[in-house]
């Protein structure tokens, strides 16, 4: 419980260390600069992934397949869910700017609200279907202007156990934008935390990056077919 805390202490330090920061990118952001607010943002928050990983966790980092995502667009990573520790890992490891869509709970949190509306995060009420469809026709057009996004269509933590089936629906936002779906395999971070209940530190933790699938131009039929196919690719190193 004592190293769990403090782990926890250090991480909002490391945040508030960054105020400057932070207040920086929303100075540009109501300038309207994005370019220099993205600089500022896509700078900061990989820092504090791998602060997370190497200093906090002290988790050791594999990495296999970086060479894969393609670097001329923006991608959509799909991935299996495990942990709190998952989107820390994708913002980390993976060098390509990336956001994605969030419980809207997660917009009314100081400091991590700023940061997340700073990442072009899309917030969505599950509550409400009609601002969930319209949460993912804006982050579909956030693909569509650059910023690559993160989705786990498990839609909750498999903590170490099965993973639980992909959901189809959960493809869509790859489909409206057209761009390329990056399956990723995430295996380990739920060991960090989720598997104790209190952080655990110099976990071993695996990262595989597999080849793009497109789905610009796939008829209904075809499109039908990749969630299986994303699911089968992502969860297979996970039962070998």
């Amino acid at each position: 419980m004592f190293t769990t805390i403090i782990s926890f202490i250090r991480i909002a330090f490391y945040m508030l260390s960054k105020n400057k920061l932070r207040r920086l990118a929303l100075k540009y952001d109501k300038a309207g600069d994005i370019e220099n607010r993205d600089k500022v943002v896509f700078g900061v928050v990989p820092q504090w992934a791998q602060y997370v990983f190497t200093t906090v966790t002290r988790s050791k980092v594999e990495v296999t397949g970086s060479e894969k995502i393609p670097q001329d667009r923006a991608v959509v990573f799909i991935g299996n869910h495990q942990g709190n520790m998952d989107i820390p890992l994708l913002f980390g490891f993976i060098n390509k700017p990336m956001t994605f869509v969030a419980k809207a709970e997660l917009g009314k949190i100081p400091l991590l609200a700023d940061w997340m509306k700073l990442l072009q995060c899309t917030f969505i009420e599950r509550k409400s279907p009609r601002k969930s469809i319209q949460a993912i026709h804006d982050a579909a057009e956030g693909v569509k202007k650059g910023y690559s996004q993160v989705i786990f269509p498990e839609g909750t933590r498999s903590k170490g156990g099965p993973h639980h089936e992909f959901k189809a629906g959960s493809f869509k936002l790859a489909f409206m934008s057209g761009a390329p779906i990056v399956p990723v395999t995430i295996d380990g971070t739920w060991r960090i935390y989720e598997g104790q209940k209190k952080v655990k530190k110099g976990q071993q933790v695996k990262l595989i990056i597999h080849d793009p699938i497109e789905t610009a131009g796939l008829s209904k039929e075809e499109l039908s077919k990749i969630p299986a196919m994303v699911e089968k690719i992502v969860c297979a190193p996970l039962e070998s």
